[in-house]
């Protein structure tokens, strides 16, 4: 996620675009009596000066500012961006988790302004970059034992009993489950999860096989209702194998372009439930 390409002008444009609505919309209540608001199309009484106005908070005004003096984006495109912030507009404010930071990180922040975006980064320095310039996000290191060269043997060793078995980290006998990660990502149950990271696309990489199958299950392992799961750079094996596998074609909502987007709801309510959906191949 942290790779740097010119910012395409529909990008930048979708950006300022969801940043304008959304700060019309909060700020519509703040200027207009309720009288207004329920009622358009009477008269707009005088707004007296005794009245507060509501300042911007910080973290938007530092999103705003930066995607639009900003020449860099991570690799999303407009209709990739999208698929994820049209979920965001429904749910948010929501508990999203993130595998990556990036330079996207402080959108994906602002578009659920007032719930708990958390992501997870690899690389120390990356994370101690963004951090410098966006303090109010929160981020943690993480550590993967994995490598992209053991794919094909983790796939095998995931289509196994142990690994179909819904359960939690700590009696997961699974061993594509991720089990070290921060405390806070086994403490809270995500609405939507992002899998963008870690590092996939050469033979030593860590791959993205365990934060895709870890996201599943902590999908089907939440008390009640769906999350939303979203894998990006799905033309890889990897990312395109493990998805399909792990997370269900049977659930999968979407694809655009190089972005993907499953829901799955939780099966702790149904013991009974396949791991996959029989539809799906």
């Amino acid at each position: 996620m942290g790779s740097a390409t010119q910012l395409p002008l529909q990008v930048k444009l979708l950006i300022f675009g969801f940043f304008l609505a959304f700060l019309l919309l909060m700020f519509r209540s703040s200027f207009l009596p309720s009288s207004f608001q329920n009622n358009p199309l009477s008269p707009i009484p005088e707004i007296k000066s005794t009245e507060t106005c509501n300042k911007i908070p910080t973290p938007l005004v530092q999103a705003l500012i930066h995607y639009s003096t900003s020449n860099t984006t991570p690799q999303q495109t407009f209709k990739e961006i999208s698929v994820s912030a049209r979920v965001l507009d429904k749910k948010s404010p929501c508990n999203f988790l993130v595998f990556g930071l990036g330079h996207d990180s402080p959108l994906w922040s602002s578009l659920n302004y007032g719930g708990r975006t958390v992501f997870l980064d690899e690389d120390e320095s990356w994370i101690k970059l963004i951090k410098q310039k966006f303090s109010n996000l929160e981020v943690y290191h993480v550590g993967y034992e994995t490598k992209v060269r053991d794919a094909e043997n983790l796939l095998r060793i995931g289509k196994e009993k142990e690994c179909t078995v819904v359960s939690d980290r700590e009696n997961s006998k699974c061993q594509l489950m991720l089990k070290a990660l921060p405390q806070v990502v086994y403490e809270v149950e995500w609405d939507l999860i992002m899998v963008d990271a870690p590092t996939g696309y050469h033979d030593d990489a860590p791959g993205r096989m365990g934060a895709i199958y870890t996201a599943g299950m902590m999908a089907r392992n939440r008390k009640e209702g769906e999350t939303d799961v979203f894998v990006h750079d799905v033309n890889r094996v990897v990312e395109d194998k493990f998805s399909k596998t792990f997370l269900c074609e049977g659930y999968m909502k979407e694809q655009e372009g190089l972005i993907r987007h499953f829901t799955i709801p939780s099966h702790r309510d149904s013991p009974d439930r396949p791991f996959c959906p029989s539809s799906s191949t």
